[in-house]
């Protein structure tokens, strides 16, 4: 006897891809998350959400903000990656860099200052990153039972300490 059962599915959100394959100059910024990747030669600011990929043929001369910057190509400028930096073999950077977590493989050539960001995380991230909801977040920023920097009207929160909190039963 066979049975039939039904199986569900989440569906997964669809990844955006955005590849550039020309010349382009300009400002692009993203709100939204995108794998973003250029292949061609890009000039102006990048602003971007998700990942970007600088391929192994492209030259871009801009000031780069960014979660995941992965660069193969050519770069003049300043990159700001807030989750992480890749400096693949072929990569070429002249700018200063800061990012939490940099990853320089044997062969790239990076000229510039670093600057390792300590992990900071802000409400929102770390609402979804503990599962909690931001009014309780809130109550334990402001009562102090939770490790955390209030910088003007904003809170942040160090991803170790949280980790170390987090890890001593202190979450309630």
């Amino acid at each position: 006897m066979a049975f039939n059962r039904k199986e569900q599915h989440k569906e997964l959100p669809e990844e955006k891809i955005i590849e550039i394959n020309a010349q382009m100059e300009g400002t692009l910024t993203f709100s939204d998350p995108v794998n973003l990747k250029i292949h061609g030669r890009y000039t102006g600011k990048l602003d971007t959400r998700g990942t970007l990929t600088i391929g192994a043929s492209a030259q871009v001369d801009a000031n780069i903000t960014g979660e995941a910057v992965i660069i193969a190509g050519k770069v003049k400028g300043n990159v700001i990656a807030k989750k992480m930096l890749v400096l693949m073999p072929t990569a070429v950077l002249h700018g200063d860099i800061s990012t939490p977590k940099l990853n320089i493989v044997e062969g790239a050539l990076f000229q510039g200052r670093c600057h390792m960001l300590e992990d900071v995380l802000t409400i929102d991230d770390l609402a979804q990153y503990l599962e909690i909801e931001i009014p309780a977040i809130l109550e334990l920023a402001t009562t102090g039972k939770i490790p955390a920097l209030k910088e003007g009207d904003s809170w942040k929160f160090e991803r170790a300490q949280i980790d170390q909190w987090a890890s001593s039963g202190k979450v309630r």
